[in-house]
């Protein structure tokens, strides 16, 4: 792990048990991986290839069976609450209260840190008007679309101030000209705010698009290919980065 890496996985590896339908499961095996801060990367790679159980390490929702997790030195499994308010978490589905408001969703995390309400209600404001959703402070997510309630899980996300972003596949349920336009606003927002930000996908096009750095996966999870997108830009193209990921899925 250096200096710098604000995530680092060292030799980890992740099994579960065997059960009555299923033979012992690897999920993940002899992965290192150090994501240094600042960084937005995209782990891609095809359902099944471990990017969702290496995102559950990350998080500390489960421990490693083998190797070590560090998130900001500390491993975030032992040490969750030592990481509460660093990390927060987008899902693929909005998962808003329904009986609370768009700026009642938002305050959510804000109120499980223990910020004092006048805090609280500034900030939600703040990041619910930076993702376009002035006017719809008060409104119960019935009345949002599908897009409009993931920037309310955006905006709850970002209000915390936390310095990773965790996100789990959070366009894949929105149609193509929403999702485009959320994953612009979503990286400005990440970029200029200077996130850590980590998203699993299964899309090329949005790993292109979003990443700084785009991680391809091959079950179980190990890296087939690494790209940092703006130093391989410089020396090839776009295209020929498409391919050699398409060649990697394909196999």
């Amino acid at each position: 792990m250096t200096a710098i890496a604000e995530i680092s996985l060292e030799g980890v590896a992740k099994w579960f048990p065997p059960t009555a339908t299923r033979a012992e499961f690897r999920a993940v095996d002899g992965l290192s991986l150090d994501i240094a801060r600042g960084e937005m990367v995209a782990l891609l790679g095809k359902t099944g290839c471990g990017k969702s159980t290496t995102f559950n390490l990350i998080a500390g929702l489960i421990a490693p069976s083998q190797g070590s997790v560090r998130v900001q030195g500390l491993d975030p499994f032992r040490e969750f609450d030592a990481l509460r308010g660093k990390i927060a978490v987008v899902f693929q589905s909005d998962r808003l209260l329904p009986w609370r408001t768009a700026i009642g969703n938002v305050e959510l995390g804000l109120e499980m840190l223990d910020r004092p309400p006048k805090e609280r209600h500034e900030a939600a404001q703040h990041w619910l008007v930076r993702l376009g959703l002035s006017g719809h402070e008060h409104d119960f997510p019935h009345a949002l679309s599908g897009g409009m309630r993931q920037r309310v899980s955006i905006a709850r996300a970002l209000a915390t101030d936390a310095n990773i972003l965790l996100c789990d596949e959070p366009f894949s349920a929105l149609d193509e000209i929403t999702g485009q336009r959320l994953r612009e606003d979503f990286a400005a927002l990440v970029r200029e705010n200077r996130k850590t930000a980590v998203f699993i996908t299964h899309s090329i096009n949005e790993a292109l698009q979003l990443g700084d750095r785009v991680i391809v996966m091959t079950r179980p999870a190990r890296i087939a290919y690494d790209v940092r997108l703006e130093a391989e830009r410089r020396a090839t193209n776009d295209g020929a980065i498409r391919a050699r990921i398409e060649e990697i899925l394909a196999a």
